[in-house]
């Protein structure tokens, strides 16, 4: 299992907007890309009064990441409706060999 992780910052004022938007559009859709396995998706406001958002996503292989964010597969993707949340975000996005421990 690969691990996808990304992370995004918002303003007080629009974070709770993102996080809906995240959690009731598009983490729901990715349920239907063959290989995706769930998400975390982590929240924290610093002491900037910014909120940093960090998402991990769970996929069976690289190849299903490829499939769902192309060839160079590092690259984020942020559709611009959901770049209007943020003050700013990772460009590309870090995998991770996961194992599941409970």
């Amino acid at each position: 299992m690969i691990g996808r992780v990304w992370r995004g910052w918002a303003k007080p004022d629009l974070a709770d907007s993102y996080e809906k938007l995240l959690t009731t559009e598009t983490l729901p859709a990715l349920h239907r890309i063959a290989g995706y396995k769930g998400t975390y998706f982590l929240r924290r406001t610093l002491d900037t009064g910014e909120v940093e958002f960090v998402e991990i996503t769970f996929w069976d292989s690289m190849d299903t990441i490829v499939a769902f964010a192309g060839e160079d597969c590092t690259k984020a993707v942020v559709p611009p409706y959901t770049q209007a949340f943020l003050t700013r975000f990772d460009d590309r996005s870090v995998h991770f060999d996961a194992t599941w421990c409970p």
